[in-house]
């Protein structure tokens, strides 16, 4: 008897761990993985390509955000007004004129930082504002 340390009336335990159990779970939940990876289909995103677009919208009102920081607005490329951001979503309301589907389009410098363009966006998503999209340049090839 292995688990018996002495003849007397005392036992003492095994302090060993049966670690057979322990792999025969692993390599059955192993095979099961194994057999159920590829039946799983994984998701398609159709992502949006640049240059689609076969015409520029008749009025395209235009947010830029500055290396400072600063914002203006520009509304079909007339020359950028300054306007703090609490301002900023009642003037693109005002700019739509009640059309909703006016695009806004976010154009920021490239040094500018990443939280300041999230609370424009912000700003204007509160403000019911459905059409917005950011501007980038294509790189030269």
């Amino acid at each position: 008897m292995p688990a018996v340390a002495g003849r007397g009336t005392r036992r003492r335990s095994m302090s060993e761990i049966n670690m057979v159990p322990f792999i025969d779970v692993m390599l059955v939940l192993l095979i099961i993985f194994m057999v159920t990876a590829p039946l799983i289909t994984t998701g398609v995103v159709d992502l949006p390509t640049v240059g689609k677009s076969t015409q520029r919208p008749a009025k395209v009102v235009e947010v830029v955000v500055g290396a400072d920081e600063r914002l203006r607005i520009r509304v079909d490329a007339s020359e950028p007004v300054p306007l703090p951001l609490r301002e900023l979503a009642a003037r693109v309301r005002a700019e739509q004129g009640g059309n909703a589907d006016v695009p806004v389009v976010i154009s920021a410098d490239r040094n500018v930082r990443y939280d300041s363009v999230v609370k424009v966006m912000d700003s204007l998503q509160r403000a019911g504002v459905r059409r917005v999209g950011l501007a980038v340049r294509q790189a030269a090839r």
